[in-house]
């Protein structure tokens, strides 16, 4: 796989590829939404864990890569994402990563690794701080852990794409798909409220973790990534060159290799 689409143009157009056939899929309740999950291939556990706005559709050039190397992957919906229900409730990151564990315990699964992006990589630092005994590591691409991690807003012609693609997905996946405007407002006033952890709160993570961000990264501060590695015990940093926020849309092959570099050292 040799995928070059830094201006997402690709992406906004026809989406990541088709994620394959399942071996299983489905919806479990919990706690007032419907989310749902798929799983793929055999091996040792992996979560992929999309970002805001998105679905797990969005991981289309990782899932293939990942069962080639032996590994059995496991995509979810965020609430209120993709095929996952919206609810009542405000969006919480913590409330989202109990749906996460529901579904490992849905599947009976004891461990698995964590591969998070901006949104979902908030989510699993969560449950790897909440339910360590249940994470073998993190995988943290593009997210802060604390509001002062992100960079003033400036809208581009890629992250215009993005938003276009996702505006589509949620029209054609979703069971509210007249609430697209709505959903965007209630996810993005929870992004400018959460996380809120603190430098000790970040010392008491015990999974490795690796912190990782495009060197173009549109939304996260460089710093912040640098603080975050330095906080959290023994994290290691990855900067990948000439991408952004959508690193795994961009060069999938580039982000895939870190991907399995960083779950190869759990082994």
């Amino acid at each position: 796989m040799n995928v070059t689409d830094d201006e997402l143009k690709i992406f906004e157009a026809e989406g990541a590829p088709p994620l394959p056939t399942a071996a299983a899929a489905g919806f479990i309740e919990h706690d007032g939404a419907k989310i749902f999950y798929a799983t793929y291939g055999n091996g040792p556990a992996v979560i992929l864990l999309h970002g805001g706005l998105g679905n797990s559709g969005n991981w289309g050039y990782q899932v293939p890569a990942l069962i080639e190397s032996g590994r059995k992957v496991v995509v979810i919906d965020s609430r209120g994402h993709g095929r996952s229900t919206r609810y009542s409730q405000p969006y919480e990151y913590e409330l989202m990563a109990t749906d996460v564990l529901a579904i490992m315990d849905h599947l009976e699964l004891a461990k698995a690794a964590l591969v998070g992006w901006s949104d979902g990589a908030c989510t699993a630092l969560i449950l790897a701080d909440q339910h360590p005994d249940r994470v073998c590591g993190v995988f943290f691409f593009a997210c802060n852990m604390d509001p002062s991690g992100t960079k003033e807003f400036v809208a581009t012609p890629v992250i215009d794409r993005c938003f276009s693609r996702h505006r589509k997905d949620y029209q054609a996946l979703s069971a509210t798909p007249d609430q697209f405007d709505a959903f965007v407002q209630d996810v993005s006033r929870m992004m400018a409220t959460e996380p809120n952890y603190t430098a000790s709160d970040l010392a008491r993570i015990k999974v490795p973790v690796a912190v990782v961000l495009g060197e173009r990264d549109e939304f996260i501060k460089p710093e912040h990534a640098d603080y975050l590695a330095r906080n959290i015990p023994d994290a290691e940093l990855i900067l990948l060159p000439e991408v952004s926020h959508f690193a795994p849309l961009q060069r999938p092959e580039h982000f895939n290799r870190e991907v399995l570099g960083f779950l190869d050292r759990l082994a």
